[in-house]
């Protein structure tokens, strides 16, 4: 059962539909007794990194997402400011994130040169995975997809970089953990490819 947790925000509904097409069942959580029978959990995200780890803590859902990732091991996937929040920190707030996955979030503007790129970092590019099994087993060359953000993921461990992108600078899009993985972009917004890698998120 794919459970998305829904603290109010990030595009639920679409998930919700992408899931249901592709006959994978599917629910929605908006408590933490709904999150229980979850063999698979996404947590999506859109908009401040302090603004989203106060709407997920105010839901009361972080101790028990905590047990399920960190102890049952659980798969769970971030998507955007989500895969963010499973981050230490990040400087586009003050407030600590989930701690999952060991690194810190950074603005693209502190590292870019090219003061001509406009910010936030929106529209179509391409994504390099480092690894071809897991989420991006059959996304092998030239997968597409959508983003829209400022701040991006740098993983203090190189091993869990699970792909990359380029904006200026080539930056971590992808990444992963154990049972934790996390993507910038938006699979929900990029038509087959996405569909595909929420496909292979189902069977992990």
């Amino acid at each position: 059962m794919i459970t998305l947790i829904d603290y109010g925000l990030g595009n639920i509904k679409a998930f919700e539909n992408i899931y249901k097409r592709l006959s994978v069942p599917v629910k929605i959580a908006k408590k933490k007794n709904e999150l229980l029978d979850s063999s698979h959990l996404i947590l999506p995200g859109v908009g401040s990194f302090d603004w989203a780890m106060k709407r997920l803590c105010n839901s009361g859902m972080i101790d028990e997402l905590n047990r399920l990732v960190l102890e049952e091991k659980r798969p769970i996937l971030g998507i955007c400011v989500g895969m963010q929040m499973m981050a230490k920190s990040s400087k586009e707030g003050k407030m600590p994130g989930l701690g999952w996955l060991n690194g810190h979030v950074n603005l693209f503007s502190d590292k870019i040169s090219n003061k001509d790129l406009q910010l936030p970092h929106m529209g179509w590019n391409e994504v390099i995975p480092n690894d071809t099994t897991d989420l991006f087993s059959g996304l092998e060359s030239s997968a597409r997809f959508y983003f829209l953000h400022s701040y991006y993921f740098s993983p203090n461990k190189n091993t869990n970089i699970l792909a990359k992108s380029f904006y200026g600078i080539n930056f971590t899009c992808a990444v992963k953990y154990e049972n934790i993985f996390g993507v910038q972009f938006h699979p929900e917004k990029s038509h087959e490819w996405g569909v595909k890698l929420l496909k292979n998120f189902s069977v992990v």
